[in-house]
């Protein structure tokens, strides 16, 4: 199985400091795996610290990419 992790940085998903936004969103899931059953179709959206839609992030079988 993978794990699949897509930020989109473009932008207007990334006002001011796009390395401590992206921080903010990693540190945020990180910590929240925990409650997740990490199987192939567990997944949620991200967003940033405004509530904007910016990506992913999903377990896959291994043949998914």
């Amino acid at each position: 199985m993978k794990f699949l992790l897509e930020v989109d940085m473009g932008d207007t998903a990334f006002d001011g400091n796009a390395a401590s936004e992206l921080g903010r969103i990693l540190r945020f899931w990180g910590g929240n795996l925990r409650h997740y059953e990490l199987k192939p179709g567990t997944g949620e959206t991200l967003y940033d610290s405004a509530y904007r839609d910016v990506g992913r992030w999903a377990v896959v079988a291994d043949d998914e990419s």
